[in-house]
C-alpha cells in the first residue's frame, strides 16, 4: 500500500483534452523560459502537465547542482 498520492497518467485524465490551464501556462513558460525552450501553442492540460514534468526535470532552479536530469 503507497502512502503517497495517488497519480493518473495524464492521457487518462476526463478532462484531459481540454485546453490548459492558466496556472499551468505560467508555471510551464517560466521553467520554458529557465531550460532555454519553447512552449507550444495549443498545448492540452494533459500535454502541459507532461511538459511540466519533463521541464521540472531539467529545471537549474529546482536542481541547483545538476542534479537534475533524464529519470
Amino acid at each position: 500500500m503507497s502512502n503517497g498520492p495517488v497519480e493518473k497518467n495524464p492521457e487518462e485524465w476526463a478532462t484531459g483534452d481540454e485546453p490548459m490551464t492558466a496556472p499551468q501556462e505560467s508555471y510551464l513558460r517560466t521553467l520554458a523560459r529557465e531550460a532555454g525552450a519553447d512552449v507550444p501553442d495549443g498545448l492540452s492540460k494533459a500535454q502541459a502537465s507532461k511538459l511540466i514534468d519533463e521541464l521540472q526535470g531539467r529545471s537549474e532552479r529546482l536542481h541547483p547542482t545538476g542534479e537534475g536530469g533524464e529519470a
